[in-house]
This record gives structure tokens, sequence and C-alpha cells, in this order.
């Protein structure tokens, strides 16, 4: 099953960092991931359970019998809001990091050098990260935004915390796996294009960040087990197809 096998990924990025040889491109993104995750913790508790209950408050009386359904909806949807952020923002401060723990990866896997050869390459390689970030925040603020009117509209928003999940998870597949085809000369076009071919199998991939993004502690770890994850997908499933523009 796609799902399934998009998910494996996430657990081999894992297995994949705790090789000695990677440990020491590890320490620097995941120290960047630590103090935005703990930020975005205390975000969520001092702010988010009193917005919860106004929310839930108004609230048609009709529908007070599935209060708790609702309660357990909305949690997901703005904890994953809150983390979801801080993720991003984490990852556009680490993304030269991040290009470089992916690059290393590769060569592990596959004995392919893509010419990282130091943490002096992350310096030239900070314009072209930067760029390639404001890339994925134009793809995805016009559809958070869109996201965000749907759940203020009574009845759609209902549905509203799952919509979120769904682009919530997509979000994850072209954050993580736009560090290994960035490196390999794709561009974000072409990898749009790209992860769109086998949408279950990174929806996959991306559900599962997803869900690391949710557990605490385990959150902080998430930023490069996603790269490693990603770069051994984008090994397997789309180095061969020698995808060019």
């Amino acid at each position: 099953m796609k799902l399934v096998k998009g998910f494996g990924y996430l657990l081999q990025g894992a297995r994949l960092l705790l090789h000695p040889g990677l440990r020491l491109f590890v320490l620097l993104p995941l120290l960047v991931n630590i103090i935005m995750f703990a930020v975005g913790l205390v975000v969520l508790i001092s702010f988010v359970g009193g917005w919860m209950g106004g929310v839930v408050a108004w609230l048609p009386e009709w529908m007070s019998g599935i209060t708790s359904v609702l309660w357990f909806l909305f949690t997901i949807f703005f904890g994953m809001t809150v983390f979801f952020g801080f993720n991003l923002l984490a990852n556009f401060i680490a993304a030269p990091l991040n290009g470089l723990l992916a690059e290393k990866v590769q060569l592990h896997l596959t004995g392919q050098d893509l010419g990282a050869t130091n943490f002096g390459s992350i310096v030239a390689s900070i314009p072209r990260s930067v760029g390639r970030e404001i890339s994925k925040l134009t793809y995805y603020l016009p559809r958070i935004l869109l996201l965000l009117v749907l759940t203020l509209i009574p009845g759609i928003n209902v549905v509203a915390p799952g919509l979120w999940i769904l682009f919530g998870a997509w979000m994850m597949v072209i954050q993580y796996v736009d560090y290994p085809m960035d490196n390999n000369g794709l561009s974000f076009r072409k990898m749009k294009r790209s992860l769109s071919q086998q949408r279950l199998l990174h929806l996959g991939f991306g559900g599962g960040v997803s869900l690391l993004l949710m557990v605490p502690l385990v959150n902080f770890f998430a930023m490069p087990i996603a790269v490693a994850g990603a770069t051994a997908l984008y090994v397997n499933e789309h180095e061969a197809l020698n995808i060019v523009d």
C-alpha cells in the first residue's frame, strides 16, 4: 500500500540518523528545531486553550451533542496550525543545514558526492536556500488563507480540520522532499509535478511527519528525521526517473 510505503521512509530516516557519519550534520538542524518547537509549545499553551473555548461556546445549540468531538478536532487543528507554523519558520532558518544533511544522506545511500564537503558550503548555499523557501511560502500561503476562510464559514468549518490535516501532510511533503530535489538541480515547478504523480506515497510520508510534529519531545527530532527520510524517498522513487526540466 502506497500510504504505508511512504510512512516507511520516515522510519528509514530515523534509522539513518543513527549512522556515525551523519550525526554531526544532524546536530545543528536539531538544535534549531528544539528552540523553535519550545517557543511553539509556549504559544500553544498560553493562547490556544482560551481561544478554543470561545470557538466551542460560539457554536449553535443544535451542535452541543458533539462538543467533545469538536474539542478533539479543534485541538488537532490548532495544534497543527501552531506547530506547522513554527516548523516552517524553523525550516526557513535551517534550510542550508537541511540541504547539507540531505546531501550527506544521499552520499551515504548512493556514494554520489554532490559537493558539500564541509560547513563552508552552507554560506554559499544560503541565497539559493532562502529563494527556495520563499517559493514554498508563495505556494503555502494562498492555500492556507483559503482554508482559514473555509474555517470561518458555518457548516463548512465542521470539515475544516480534516482539510487542514490533508493539506498539512502535503505541506510536509513539499517542505522536505524539496531538499534532495533542490540538491539535484530540479526546479520547484518540476518538483511539484513529480510529487503529484505519486500522491498516496507522498501523503503517507507527509502524514507521518505530521504525526511526529504532534508528539511532544518526539517533534524536536522531526526535522532531521524528515530530511533523511525524504532523501531516501528521493533516491528510491525519483532519482531513477532521471527527471529533467
